[in-house]
């Protein structure tokens, strides 16, 4: 019940922003519900999640510019993209590694438990590692240059202390890797874009 009214609601709005937005609100709504039913049979139920999760990019930019978005925009909206998958591959292996002993035991699929603890955090890095790229291609096709690349060093920063955090320390300590430092991580990118479009000169105005 709950969960049509919020598709429900959700389809609803989008119709109040911009056609291309209403008629692709059920693709939305059904990766994100698809996710949920991946542990069940997939061992890559991380990249399901990070693809539903990137879809919030492809969303705002679709909501802001609807149909008039150019070719480089939309590159940068898709590079965009793959960094939230990769981003979020990464922190929810880490994150999963609490749940490895439960997983097992209730026959749920993870890289966790289908590589094991050292094999999957192997695989996160690696995943951080490509998404860090793939966020230094965008600031490239975005022309971005000195906040952004500060902004790269500090995520850069935090996602190896993460990794160390998630080796080093006992698992109580993975909240700290997965809520603090993803916060902190997000809050960078956030603070290091808008700073490169102030110092460009300003925002568009439609």
């Amino acid at each position: 019940m709950l969960w049509g009214l919020s598709a429900t609601a959700f389809v609803v709005t989008t119709y109040f922003i911009n056609s291309l937005c209403f008629y692709l609100s059920p693709v939305a709504v059904a990766v994100v519900c698809f996710y949920s039913l991946t542990k069940r049979f997939s061992d890559y139920t991380h990249l399901f999640l990070g693809i539903a999760l990137a879809l919030a990019p492809v969303g705002a930019w679709l909501a802001v510019d609807g149909t008039a978005i150019k070719p480089v925009e939309v590159a940068g909206m898709l590079v965009l993209s793959v960094a939230v998958v990769f981003w979020l591959v990464g922190f929810d292996i880490i994150y999963a590694m609490q749940d490895y002993e439960f997983d097992r035991r209730q026959g749920l699929h993870s890289l966790v438990v289908a590589w094991g603890p050292k094999n999957a955090l192997d695989a996160a890095f690696l995943s951080h590692m490509l998404m860090w790229g793939v966020l230094l291609l965008f600031g490239l096709i975005s022309r971005f240059r000195v906040v952004y690349l500060i902004g790269l060093l500090i995520i850069l920063a935090s996602l190896l202390f993460e990794h160390w955090l998630a080796r080093r320390r006992p698992l109580n300590w993975i909240n700290l890797a997965f809520f603090r430092l993803n916060a902190l991580i997000s809050t960078v990118f956030l603070v290091a874009t808008v700073g490169e479009v102030v110092f460009k000169g300003g925002f568009r105005v439609r």
